[in-house]
């Protein structure tokens, strides 16, 4: 396998729990990463209408300022 290198900074946490996951599955740090990788892009990029109809009526009790109120910075 063909591979690039990339240097990636964890937080100390990070590291720890990708240590004690090393350790346990019995794996390279580099392999770990990879398979995360790998799982996080195989999912779709969600369907945008989909996403608006659901959150559509989320906050319906939003008071938006009328347009006149609007401060849009020009001159």
């Amino acid at each position: 396998m063909a591979a690039t290198r990339t240097q990636v900074y964890f937080t100390e946490e990070q590291r720890r729990k990708l240590d004690a996951l090393t350790k346990r599955e019995g794996k390279t740090l580099a392999e770990v990463v990879r398979e995360a990788v790998d799982a996080h892009t195989a999912q779709p990029p969600p369907d945008l209408e989909s996403v608006l109809d659901e959150a559509f009526g989320s906050m319906p009790d939003l008071e938006v300022p009328d347009r006149s109120d609007w401060n849009r910075g020009y001159g």
